[in-house]
């Protein structure tokens, strides 16, 4: 059982008038974090996966909850891991963290889909192999 870490940077376009994260910027950070995911951990390209193999993963239900501000200039930690793998389907957990501080943690329902019909399908078997390590069944609990 793995979990994903790194970091990111909070950058001033992330930021409102007030200098702290405008909530939506974090799902941005988020597609990010999951995209990288994929490039760096499960060694499967991202916009491979979406462009050549015509594979999308759509956000079929989403969960944040905001514990705490994060201003510009500091580095977030982010931690994914994954709650349940289903036939179509995969549920992510992850967490942000400034300063030690819990910032934000989510939970993100994605389905793979045919990007040709746009109907759920099982994952690609080199996909569903890439993710099962990450599948964690207490972790940030």
């Amino acid at each position: 059982m793995k979990t994903f870490e790194t970091s990111c940077p909070v950058r001033f376009a992330d930021c409102d008038p007030a200098g702290i994260v405008f909530f939506p910027q974090y799902l941005v950070m988020h597609n990010t974090l999951v995209e990288k995911w994929f490039d760096e951990a499960l060694g499967i390209s991202y916009a491979g996966l979406v462009g050549q193999r015509r594979v999308g993963l759509p956000t079929a239900r989403l969960e944040v909850d905001f514990t705490a501000v994060s201003r510009h200039g500091e580095h977030l930690q982010q931690r994914l891991w994954v709650e349940r793998l289903g036939r179509s389907s995969l549920a992510l957990r992850s967490e942000y963290r400034g300063n030690g501080e819990l910032r934000l943690r989510l939970r993100q329902v994605l389905v793979c889909v045919s990007l040709a019909t746009l109907r759920p399908q099982t994952w690609p078997d080199d996909v569903r192999a890439a993710i099962q390590p990450y599948l964690v069944a207490e972790a940030g609990t």
